[in-house]
């Protein structure tokens, strides 16, 4: 599957329309709203190509910037939302018409189109419990949900190793059109780039703790502080201990997101950046000439 060249920074501000797709960071983000990726996913599916959906926020940016695995798998992903409202901004302050997408909100959506189109799917990831209650709950809401498979893997599961190579194997045998896969970052995304190789008619995404909210053994934040954008304070009331540790790297990103471009806005207006500006480099509408630099 081969996805759209995304536009350099400068034609996304030109006086064209607005599109739904931007580079932030080098990283495409290429998915305007939920109905356009459902409406694709259905119609790949159909066509039998296989491919990557990866949610992005503020922590896979950390992550990306550290991990050569990781930017490995995002430089082939086909499909890449915004998760979150603070990547959704800054979207939409470089000209894209973007909306929020979460893993989280994808999965039942999809299962029901899935199944409205007869196509099945597959689970990898979380554990047997986990599996048991979510797609118990999938099947009560979608009755004619057709389940290809479903698969917890045992702990100390290597997404680069022979057991994801035969895990994929498996996943393509059931001829499952699409496959959730709940392993959290980087873990799922390493996982679908090696199994997108072994699975080529099968469509990979990943929902991180997507499973255990349909589940019930997570209480996702209330619709009132997802819309307060208040999400990850919630988040981070129930697991503070690991999730305090991935915030402070999400915001230290942020901060240098924030002040690098200001600084660009600053010299392309013919003044100096302030002097006090965090020296981190942030690419935005190019590719750099070597994945390696990041």
């Amino acid at each position: 599957m081969s996805r759209p060249q995304p536009r350099s920074r400068s034609e996304v501000r030109s006086e064209e329309p607005v599109t739904g797709e931007v580079r932030i960071d080098r990283w495409v983000v290429n998915v305007p709203n939920e109905r356009y990726l459902l409406d694709r996913l259905i119609e790949d599916a159909t066509a039998r190509r296989g491919g990557m959906v990866f949610t992005i926020n503020l922590d896979h940016f950390a992550k990306l910037r550290t991990d050569a695995d990781f930017r490995a798998a995002y430089e082939r992903a086909d499909y890449v939302t915004a998760d979150g409202m603070p990547v959704v901004w800054m979207a939409r302050a470089e000209g894209a018409a973007i909306e929020r997408v979460t893993g989280a909100d994808l999965v039942e959506p999809l299962s029901r189109a899935a199944a409205e189109a007869g196509l099945p799917v597959y689970f990898f990831g979380a554990s047997e419990a986990v599996l048991d209650a979510a797609v118990a709950r999938l099947r009560e809401r979608i009755p004619n949900l057709v389940v290809a498979g479903r698969e917890a893997p045992p702990m100390g599961f290597d997404p680069r190793g022979e057991a994801a190579r035969e895990a994929a194997r498996r996943i393509a045998a059931s001829g499952a059109r699409f496959c959730f896969v709940a392993l959290g970052a980087p873990k799922q995304e390493v996982f679908a780039r090696e199994a997108v190789g072994q699975a080529g008619e099968t469509i990979f995404l990943g929902i991180g703790a997507a499973l255990d909210f349909i589940a019930g053994t997570r209480r996702r934040a209330p619709k009132y502080l997802q819309k307060a954008c208040l999400e990850w304070a919630w988040r981070l009331m129930q697991e503070p201990r690991r999730l305090a540790p991935r915030y402070w790297q999400s915001l230290k990103w942020l901060v240098g997101y924030v002040a690098d471009n200001l600084g660009a806005r600053h010299r392309s207006a013919g003044r100096p950046a302030p002097n006090d500006a965090p020296r981190i480099v942030v690419h935005i509408g190019r590719r750099p000439a070597s994945p390696s630099a990041h």
